[in-house]
C-alpha cells in the first residue's frame, strides 16, 4: 500500500510539473542555442569589423578599441535578449542601462565629442602623421593622432595639443597632401619702370632647377595700385622645395631688379602740417 501511495504521489507530481518542464525546458534549450549561435556571430562580426578597419588603414589603437567596444555591447544585448526569452523581466535592466548611459554622456559630453572626432579623423584620414596642417588657429607637423586629441609640433618646436572634437568640425588646411605647390611671388615696381625688363628679371629667376617646367612659370601684372604696379611671378615646385624657393626669391629680388635698372616702389606718406590761427597771432605779436 505504501509503495502504491508513493507511486501515485510521483504520478501526480509528474502530471503537475511535466507541462511546466516541457514549456520552460523548450525555452531554455532555445535560449541556450540562441546564446551559443549569437555568441559565435558576435565574435565573427567583430573580427570582420577589425579586418575592415585594418583594410582602411585605421590606427591600431582605434582598431582594438572599436573591436572591443562593439564586442562588449553586442554581447550585452545578446544576453538581455536571451534572458527575455526564458521569461526574465529585462525592462528594469534596460532602463538602468539607459539611465547610466545618459548620465555618463552628460558628464563626459566634451570627452565624447573629442572621442567621436578622433574616430572620424582616424577613419577618414584628412591628415596623417608627418603632414603639415593649419587648423584651429595653429599650424604645425602632425606628431601623433590620439583618440581624444591630436599633437602638433610647430615650426619653432613647440608642442600643441588640439582636441579632436574641434579639429574634426573645423576647417583643416593640409599643405602636405599634394605633391606640388604653387609659389606666388609679388613685387611692386614704380610706374616709370620698364615692365618688360622687370618681367624678364622675374622669369630669369624662375630658371631654377627646383622650378617645374609644367605648369610653366608666368610673370603677370597682378594689380595697379595708387603708387606702384604689382608684378606677380607664379610658378610650381615640389612640396619640399616650396619654402627654399620662396626664401631664395625674397633674398635675391632686390639686387636683381636694381642691377637691371628697375626701381622697387617705396611706400609714399603724405604729412600735413596744420598751424592754428591762435599760434599765428601769438607769433605775430611784438616781444
Amino acid at each position: 500500500m505504501e509503495i502504491n501511495a508513493e507511486i501515485d504521489k510521483l504520478v501526480r507530481l509528474s502530471e503537475a510539473w511535466l507541462p511546466l518542464l516541457m514549456e520552460y525546458g523548450g525555452r531554455l534549450l532555445l535560449a541556450v542555442a540562441t546564446l551559443l549561435v549569437g555568441w559565435w556571430l558576435v565574435n565573427r562580426l567583430t573580427v570582420k569589423l577589425s579586418a575592415l578597419l585594418a583594410f582602411r588603414h585605421a590606427d591600431p589603437a582605434l582598431q582594438t578599441f572599436i573591436g572591443s567596444l562593439s564586442n562588449i555591447v553586442l554581447k550585452v544585448l545578446l544576453i538581455l535578449s536571451v534572458a527575455s526569452m526564458i521569461g526574465v523581466e529585462t525592462t528594469s535592466f534596460i532602463a538602468a542601462i539607459g539611465a547610466a548611459g545618459l548620465a555618463i554622456g552628460l558628464a563626459l559630453q566634451g570627452s565624447l565629442a573629442n572621442f567621436a572626432g578622433g574616430v572620424l579623423i582616424l577613419l577618414f584620414r584628412p591628415f596623417r602623421i608627418g603632414d603639415w596642417i593649419e587648423a584651429q588657429g595653429v599650424s604645425g607637423t602632425v606628431d601623433s593622432i590620439q583618440i581624444f586629441h591630436t599633437v602638433l609640433r610647430t615650426g619653432d618646436n613647440k608642442t600643441v595639443i588640439v582636441p579632436n572634437g574641434n579639429l574634426s568640425n573645423g576647417i583643416i588646411t593640409n599643405t602636405s597632401r599634394q605633391a606640388t605647390r604653387q609659389v606666388v611671388f609679388d613685387v611692386k615696381v614704380a610706374y616709370d619702370s620698364d615692365l618688360s625688363r622687370a618681367r624678364q628679371v622675374l622669369m630669369d629667376m624662375a630658371e631654377d632647377p627646383r622650378v617645374l617646367k609644367e605648369p610653366a612659370p608666368v610673370a603677370v601684372v597682378a594689380g595697379l595700385g595708387e603708387n606702384a604696379i604689382t608684378l606677380s611671378l607664379r610658378l610650381w615646385t615640389s612640396n619640399s622645395d616650396y619654402w627654399p624657393v620662396t626664401f631664395r626669391f625674397n633674398e635675391e629680388i632686390r639686387d636683381r631688379l636694381r642691377a637691371a635698372g628697375v626701381d622697387i616702389a617705396l611706400p609714399n606718406r603724405i604729412v600735413k602740417l596744420i598751424q592754428s590761427d591762435a599760434a599765428e597771432t601769438h607769433q605775430g605779436e611784438p616781444a
